[in-house]
């Protein structure tokens, strides 16, 4: 080991406005924000604007369920969209 070096949690708030009073986690994994992430609304992923989606950790599942925020958001976006109108490669996430 060459060098180390460590931050407080008062020092990654702010270096990274995200990190929130140092919490590497997008905020406090208790019920209500595992069910009810980033704001409680039917569709986590959809914005208020329209054809936008969010896919980060904070939205379900959460941190350190790596990708599945993503593919939920995909499969939430491909929901608003008209199936005739919908390439073929879109198909399979039915079912």
């Amino acid at each position: 080991m060459i060098a180390e070096r460590g931050m407080s949690a008062a020092q990654l708030g702010a270096y990274n406005a995200n990190y929130v009073g140092g919490d590497i986690a997008s905020g406090a994994m208790t019920l209500w924000q595992t069910l009810a992430r980033p704001a409680p609304r039917r569709n986590p992923y959809r914005t208020p604007l329209p054809g936008t989606w969010l896919c980060s950790s904070a939205t379900p599942p959460g941190p350190s369920v790596h990708g599945m925020c993503g593919y939920y958001a995909a499969r939430a976006a491909l929901e608003t969209w008209p199936k005739a109108d919908r390439p073929a490669s879109a198909h399979p996430l039915e079912g």
